[in-house]
């Protein structure tokens, strides 16, 4: 039988890896939680619970319902010329599972987890479990430290996911974002130039340019017509909004080679 000071030895163990584990993943995430309970409960898979009720379960459910709803936020004020059926197709990407366990793996969050016996034996973490950590962690940044708290995790980690969905996967792109306004404020669809191409004919890069009624905007380069006209629309759009324009001064050669 193991004698008291065995017992709080074990005990101060226990807490300093806890207490490692907490700062790690704080470090990893950019927050600093005022109530650790919360940290906790988000790290706590059901199958590493003494409850479920205990494990971050809820916490999910009410992360899901948060992250949903900023992202929302970000599509509508980022996309006025889509329609809803366009911003749902976005929303779809940018707030799914994978794109959850992608963040979440990226910043190591799996290391941190509180796993039962029977997961911990897994080199791997599932993804779904990656993507419950995640928007676990979500609503306990919520419950910690309020909107602006969680707004500024989102806008930190996922809502880079906006540029690359809106950008392929989704199936909406700038081109067709440049097309809604051009239609809607001067009643012309936009159309594309090619300025330049350079390369042999295994490797070539295009320069292209999109015009709207009579104006012209700057040109960018891509290892293809199609990835050129994409990024043509976005310096478009960019200088539509008084932006810079985001693909300028492209280091052409490094296309070429890369």
């Amino acid at each position: 039988m193991a004698d008291a000071s065995e017992i709080l030895s074990a005990s101060a163990a226990r807490a300093a890896a806890e207490a490692q584990r907490y700062a790690g993943c704080q470090a990893a995430i950019g927050y600093t939680f005022r109530d650790s309970q919360l940290l906790e409960a988000a790290l706590t898979h059901a199958s590493g619970a003494n409850h479920r009720l205990t494990s971050n379960e809820r916490l999910e459910f009410l992360g899901d319902a948060i992250l949903g709803g900023i992202i929302c936020e970000r599509l509508y004020e980022r996309f006025p010329d889509f329609l809803e059926g366009e911003l749902t197709k976005l929303k779809s990407v940018v707030v799914s599972r994978q794109t959850c366990a992608k963040y979440s793996r990226e910043m190591g969050l799996g290391a941190f987890l509180i796993l039962g016996k029977g997961m911990t034996t897994s080199p791997d973490v599932p993804m779904s479990v990656l993507a419950d950590v995640f928007e676990s962690l979500v609503a306990a940044i919520y419950l910690d430290g309020g909107k602006e708290a969680v707004e500024r995790f989102i806008d930190a980690t996922i809502t880079n996911e906006i540029d690359i969905a809106a950008a392929g996967e989704s199936g909406v792109n700038f081109k067709s974002q440049l097309q809604h306004h051009a239609q809607r404020e001067h009643g012309v669809t936009p159309t594309y130039h090619l300025i330049e191409e350079r390369g042999p004919d295994h490797c070539k890069c295009f320069n292209i340019s999109a015009q709207v009624g009579k104006r012209r905007f700057t040109p960018a380069w891509g290892r293809s017509k199609k990835e050129s006209e994409q990024r043509a629309a976005e310096n478009a759009l960019c200088e539509l909004r008084a932006e810079p324009a985001p693909h300028v001064g492209q280091d052409v050669d490094a296309l070429l080679f890369s």
